[in-house]
């Protein structure tokens, strides 16, 4: 899994028996594999439609899929396992544009989404199966394609008496809702808005370092309500679910407008920009739980994976604002924060060969259940 933060791979090693909520999980290896810089500058150039190209593009198709290969043998190095043991790769892919709402392309409307890392080059330079491509199936159901952890966090984290709240904190949070009891259609889900991306965005500019390292800078910050109220105001925030984005909404452009309406409020002291932005993420979570799921499912736990969770003051942000409700980890549960999206691409691979459909359209919009991913096997 490579995510929207673009910091770089991760990778597990995992054994996998049964399907869907007989699924067993056992994982072997975790690791991460930084982007060189040069090469988060080139995926982030070309993310956005003002600076992409399509040199770059197909270039970039390729150069992943070496990365990727490297992760997976780093991976096995880690877990003692030999590479030719392996049945089968998950590979998600970088994405470098979604477009989730159908838009005119020569005259027809369709939606889409990108996603750079060619399974087929990832294949043959295992010597592996790969399976990748995941999203566009259920997008051609007319589906957005995301979010697909929902799956997961189904087969993994549903239980009999409690109504728990899944929370991803990559560059972009989103949240699944697992009614107690409830069956695999009954989970939903969606993107709630920014996490690191915004943040991480922001430590670049203002401290020149790719991070804001356990959100200490930001600890020291002053928060101001009236700011954070003024950027809630983003439409995206308002609308309802089924509903993804990415750093097409929530890149450079927003994280520009924070600044310009920052200025605005009088507040450019780098601690106070990085501790409202943190709030921003918390106040969009518990907004759109407000909104879209406490009337119908409230909840009992909410339960935190991705980078975002070693960021103890967004941690603790978000304890506040979601009191009395408890916010823990998955950790707490048995599984690593920062593997558990990898793991979940394993899953789907893995559910892929076993014929069966992992979007769930109650969370997607799309019409109908999908296989989702196309596989590639080495040339």
């Amino acid at each position: 899994m490579s995510g929207t933060s673009l910091d770089g791979v991760d990778a597990v090693i995992a054994r996998l028996d049964g399907s869907g909520r007989t699924l067993q999980i056992e994982q072997e290896a975790f690791i991460h594999v930084p982007y060189p810089e040069a090469l988060r500058d080139l995926l982030l150039g070309n993310s956005v439609p003002d600076s992409s190209s399509v040199r770059d593009l197909s270039q970039l198709n390729v150069r992943l899929a070496h990365i990727y290969a490297e992760a997976v043998r780093r991976a096995a190095r880690a877990a003692a396992v030999d590479l030719e043991d392996i049945d089968l790769v998950g590979s998600h892919g970088q994405t470098v544009h979604h477009v989730p709402q159908a838009a005119d392309c020569a005259g027809q409307a369709v939606t889409s989404t990108l996603q750079l890392g060619s399974p087929s080059v990832l294949a043959t330079l295992l010597g592996l199966p790969v399976v990748g491509d995941f999203r566009l199936a259920d997008m051609a159901h007319g589906g957005q394609g995301a979010p697909l952890v929902p799956y997961f966090d189904a087969v993994f984290f549903t239980d009999d008496e409690e109504t728990r709240g899944l929370l991803n904190l990559g560059g972009i949070a989103n949240l699944t809702v697992l009614p107690a009891g409830g069956a695999l259609d009954d989970a939903f889900a969606f993107d709630t808005g920014p996490a690191n991306m915004v943040l991480d965005a922001l430590a670049e500019r203002l401290l020149d370092a790719p991070y804001d390292a356990d959100g200490a800078t930001a600890a020291r910050g002053t928060l101001d309500n009236g700011f954070v109220a003024d950027l809630l105001q983003d439409p995206y925030f308002a609308q309802p679910p089924p509903k993804s984005t990415g750093r097409e909404h929530f890149g450079a452009a927003f994280v520009d407008t924070l600044l310009a309406q920052a200025e605005r409020h009088g507040i450019s002291d780098p601690a106070d920009l990085l501790a409202n932005a943190t709030l921003l993420t918390a106040a969009s979570v518990y907004q759109a739980y407000a909104q879209f799921v406490r009337d119908r499912h409230p909840l009992d736990v909410l339960i935190a994976s991705g980078g975002g969770t070693r960021n103890a003051f967004l941690m603790q942000t978000l304890a506040d604002s979601f009191a009395p409700i408890p916010v823990r980890t998955v950790a707490d549960y048995g599984l690593d924060p920062d593997a558990k999206e990898a793991l979940c691409f394993a899953v789907l691979a893995h559910e892929t060969v076993n014929g069966v459909p992992t979007n769930l359209p109650a969370v997607t919009g799309a019409a109908a259940p999908a296989l989702l991913g196309s596989l590639s096997v080495p040339a």
